[in-house]
């Protein structure tokens, strides 16, 4: 029997309206949410947009990719630190391979 990995990325685009809308909410409620309500939400996200448990993110970078994925990959790359929220800006494994950015 062969075992199927997880999904290591999303793609924004690929989400229904309904999807992205509900995506948004949840972020920007993540961003401020105290540590008893931020990881619950960050488990919501993850199973909205089909992705392991983790610090999910989409790509922050100016070249408005649009990959959802764990901020906590390896090979991603801080923009910028989260300036007293949650969620700094992180680009994905990809973009930041490619062209990383400095705040």
């Amino acid at each position: 029997m062969a075992v199927i990995s997880p999904a290591r990325e999303a793609l924004y685009t690929q989400l229904t309206e309904a999807q992205q809308e509900r995506f948004t909410q949840l972020m920007e409620q993540a961003d401020t949410a105290g540590p008893h309500d931020y990881a619950p939400l960050m488990g919501h996200i993850a199973d909205l947009v089909g992705l392991p448990t983790g610090e999910i993110r989409l790509c922050g970078c100016s070249c408005t990719c649009p990959v959802i994925f764990d901020a906590d990959d390896e090979d991603a790359h801080v923009i910028e630190w989260t300036g007293g929220y949650n969620l700094g800006r992180v680009q994905c494994p990809t973009c930041a391979d490619r062209h990383p950015e400095t705040a």
